[in-house]
């Protein structure tokens, strides 16, 4: 019996991970024994695979199997390893040159007659196995287009076991099998919501250009049908479209949850997400017991993740904000291993004042409850908010007003703005003023002048901001100054920005 060698992938969070698959048969009692910290969708992959082969004209004789999955220590998860397990149990067999298999990548679970079925996580996967190395990848036909959007990589998809043994066979005469893409299909427009629907709040449509420009996070407080949902849903359509990186990696978090729409297309523009107020800690932040799925936080990735009726929300789920505010990234620590999640989104809450929800004149709520309800909302969440604006209720004068701007006219001014830092940050890790450390733009040469410093250091003294939050509000200044398209931010730049950050109107922890 020969030993058979060939590749597949598997998933760790969002990313994949390269794995050798060995198969060897043996003389002796049959049985199968498979190594490689493999779960329980992996382990009864031989049971699918054996009477998927026998189905498709390639039995296996009773022998003693051993199925090695290389790197050992890396815990292997799903039944996307299906694919490769059969591929090498059939070229230890003699069904295929053993030689042909060896340099190729699989991506499928396998059925009992033999079909070849997608599994999520197919893009992640496949830029694992070109990352390895690995050039040509077979996949399932309905994830091949999905295989297909990482460059470079030649995608072959199968239907089936007998396609896999034809295409194999064909290869050892020196021939290439092509076989046939499933047809695209076709995708329908996309009509974003449009700024210009909103009727009135003028000073929350410049909070929302100025969050979209740095990447800042904001909080609207204001009673039910104030506007605060609409303006949230419109700030994806200021932001400017994904980069190529960037949309890939966007992609590939939909790929694992399952979420991509049927063209199987990039996602080239930013996801915008609303978890129910009732999600759990492993819904929005991510986790699990066995396989770490990722949350809300990570689909929102390069997006918005909208929290609406924010303090209805669980006090362990805020605050499990905070890490991936900062940092960008969600890291799940199990005792096996430890998966990092992307998670660099911009952050809209959204409160009523009360928990009537009625306007302050006809509030029924005791002032207790009044004062506690915004509390719920920790001090800590609320000091990483660079921008905390009131939304007044809309009133019939509002109605008068012609309207605001559409969103194709303030996404022109945002990418103007993301431009001037671009080119402001080109020497340091940073695109957006939001990203820059608080240290960079205290030191020299992007300190400001004693006047201009002036209202955030007596705001300091008493004691109305903190370090963290002297911090915010100069990067939201330097992005006003950026959408003036000034040099520097001016006194009224920096007056405006702790305005927006400590705003009367908003009374919070």
């Amino acid at each position: 019996m020969a030993l058979a060698r060939t590749h597949a992938v598997t998933l760790s969070g969002v990313e994949g991970r390269l794995v050798t698959v060995e198969a060897q048969g043996a003389d002796g009692l049959p049985a199968t024994v498979m190594t490689g910290l493999a779960d329980n969708a992996c382990r009864q992959a031989p049971d699918r695979v054996r009477p998927a082969l026998r189905n498709c004209g390639m039995p296996l004789p009773p022998r003693r199997w051993t199925i090695n999955l290389s790197p050992a220590g890396v815990p292997k998860t799903g039944s996307g390893l299906d694919l490769a397990i059969a591929v090498a149990m059939m070229a230890a067999e003699g069904h295929v040159p053993p030689a042909t298999v060896a340099g190729v990548g699989h991506i499928g679970e396998v059925g009992l007659a033999g079909d070849v079925r997608p599994v999520p996580g197919v893009l992640p996967m496949t830029l694992a196995a070109a990352a390895g190395g690995v050039a040509e990848v077979l996949v399932a036909a309905d994830a091949a287009r999905e295989a297909a959007l990482v460059s470079g990589t030649r995608v072959h998809p199968v239907r089936t076991l007998a396609d896999v043994r034809a295409f194999y066979l064909a290869r050892a005469q020196g021939e290439v099998l092509e076989l046939q893409m499933p047809a695209s299909t076709p995708s329908l427009p996309v009509r974003m919501p449009d700024l210009g629907d909103v009727v009135g709040q003028a000073v929350a449509r410049q909070a929302l250009e100025i969050a979209a420009a740095g990447g800042h996070h904001l909080l609207l407080v204001g009673p039910p049908g104030a506007g605060k949902t609409m303006l949230a849903e419109r700030l994806p359509g200021i932001l400017p479209e994904l980069s190529a990186d960037e949309a890939l990696a966007v992609t590939g978090i939909h790929s694992v949850l399952g979420a991509l729409a049927a063209d199987d297309r990039l996602l080239t523009r930013p996801p915008f997400v609303a978890p129910h107020h009732t999600a759990s800690t492993a819904a929005v932040i991510g986790g699990g017991s066995r396989l770490i799925h990722p949350g809300a936080v990570s689909r929102a990735h390069r997006g918005v993740l909208f929290l609406d009726e924010a303090p209805e929300f669980r006090r362990d789920v805020l605050d499990g904000l905070r890490q991936p505010l900062e940092s960008g990234e969600v890291l799940i620590a199990r005792a096996d291993r430890h998966v990092r999640l992307p998670a660099r989104f911009q952050l809209v809450l959204a409160a009523n004042p009360c928990p009537c929800g009625s306007a302050s004149g006809q509030c029924i709520c005791p002032p207790f409850r009044r004062t506690g309800y915004l509390g719920r909302l920790s001090g800590p969440l609320l000091d990483r908010v660079d921008l905390k604006l009131a939304v007044s209720a809309v009133t019939r004068g509002d109605l008068a007003l012609p309207p605001g701007e559409p969103s194709a006219v303030v996404a022109s001014r945002v990418l103007q703005a993301r431009e001037r830092q671009r080119e402001r940050w080109r020497d340091l890790p940073f695109r957006l003023n939001s990203e820059v450390p608080g240290a960079v733009l205290r030191e020299e040469p992007w300190r400001l002048g004693a006047a201009e410093r002036r209202p955030l250091e007596r705001a300091m003294d008493r004691g109305a901001l903190t370090l963290r939050g002297l911090d915010r509000a100069l990067r939201v200044a330097w992005t006003l100054a950026d959408l003036r398209g000034a040099q520097h931010p001016a006194l009224d730049d920096v007056t405006l920005a702790l305005d927006l950050r400590t705003p009367s109107g908003v009374k919070v922890a």
